[in-house]
């Protein structure tokens, strides 16, 4: 037994180390577990499950993988006129940086603009799909990729989803044009222009520009801002970049579905507010109200302090050197904490909403028919 066991917490600990590498891995891990595999479970055709194979695995590379990787090559495009002393500090979130702002924010505010190609790639994704069946099945109504109606293909109708989403891949491309102009003008003007120094202040800090209230402000810096988040030094995955992708991509969403027809678009409205809202703050909402019911309760005592702050994995680690039965009793309450929100995101946001998703649309079609008949 205790050799099972020891091998369940060195498995707990790997993914606890997974988690704590940065937003990008383990919001991956979720969205992977939490959107894929209950769809493909749930999957209602070969189309149904193509497309969320096509979509969960597309989505979740670009937004939790590719904005560093981009941000990193416009790095190197627009801190070329920076001093070489603070290029190594272009990764210091803009609500840290005290001096030089007028050459920092400039900088920064181009490098994030670089990076929307990434949520605007993400609105691309459902026309690109809604292509991707049109040419692979010859497909475009949602009632018979959903095998509600397997014979109500429509020729015009399909001609009108490649065109709409034709027209709409080529509008992303033509705004990410402009994003790119736009950050070209702040590298290049923004540390003699006190005009561009606001737009980029607003970029980097919208809650500071439009709030005097310091908490109204730090929400709206912390979910909204287009800055890039600090890993040791690197670029990384924010709050407010991974709000974009949702807020943007969702617009991709909701359009596309609005033209593959009614009951691909109700499917959407009843799914995507909740998917979207537990993606942006919903699971970390979810952890801190888990981990004051443990404090409230005397639970975890030795690892939740006051301010409901759980040490990491890495702090933890460090007293297995002289206590290792107090480093085995923190580790257990670590996987409490950080398990119990993975597993509510696999089993409610997942499995619950992929099935009850599928129910109500099968619901409203059957609905719909009786009244037509």
């Amino acid at each position: 037994m205790n050799y099972l066991s020891n091998i369940s917490l060195k498995a707990a600990s790997k993914i606890i180390s997974v988690q704590e590498s940065g937003l990008s891995n383990i919001r991956f891990m979720q969205d992977t577990a939490t959107g894929l595999v209950p769809k493909a479970v749930f999957a209602r055709s070969k189309e149904d499950l193509s497309e969320n194979t096509f979509l969960e695995l597309s989505e979740s590379v670009l937004v939790y993988y590719c904005p560093a990787g981009l941000g990193n090559i416009y790095k190197k495009i627009f801190s070329k006129g920076l001093p070489q002393n603070l290029k190594s500090q272009i990764s210091t979130p803009a609500a840290k940086i005290v001096k030089n702002k007028k050459l920092f924010f400039p900088v920064k505010a181009a490098i994030a603009l670089g990076a929307l190609a990434i949520p605007l790639a993400e609105f691309t994704l459902n026309y690109i799909k809604n292509l991707m069946t049109l040419k692979v099945f010859k497909k475009g109504n949602f009632e018979s990729i959903a095998n509600l109606n397997t014979n109500n293909e429509d020729k015009e109708i399909n001609l009108k989803i490649e065109k709409n989403a034709k027209k709409n891949i080529k509008k992303a491309v033509k705004i990410y044009a402009g994003c790119i102009g736009t950050a070209a003008l702040l590298a290049s003007k923004g540390r003699k222009s006190r005009m561009l120094q606001k737009i980029s202040e607003f970029i980097l800090m919208p809650g500071t520009k439009l709030f005097k209230n310091k908490k109204k402000a730090d929400f709206v810096n912390k979910y909204f801002s287009l800055d890039f988040a600090d890993n040791n030094g690197k670029l990384a995955l924010s709050k407010g970049q991974l709000t974009s992708c949702v807020l943007i991509g969702g617009a991709g969403y909701f359009n596309a579905a609005k033209d593959r027809g009614k009951q691909n678009f109700l499917e959407t409205l009843f799914r995507f507010p909740i998917v979207g809202f537990y993606i942006i703050c919903g699971n970390e909402l979810l952890e801190k109200g888990f981990r004051k019911l443990l404090y409230k309760t005397g639970k975890c005592r030795r690892l939740i302090n006051e301010n409901l702050e759980v040490p990491k994995l890495k702090d933890i680690q460090k007293i297995q050197k002289y206590n290792k039965n107090l480093y085995r009793k923190l580790l257990k309450q670590k996987c409490i904490t950080s398990g119990f929100p993975l597993l509510f995101g696999i089993g409610i946001m997942g499995f619950f909403i992929a099935a009850t998703s599928n129910l109500f649309t099968k619901y409203r079609y059957n609905k719909e028919q009786k009244i037509k008949a």
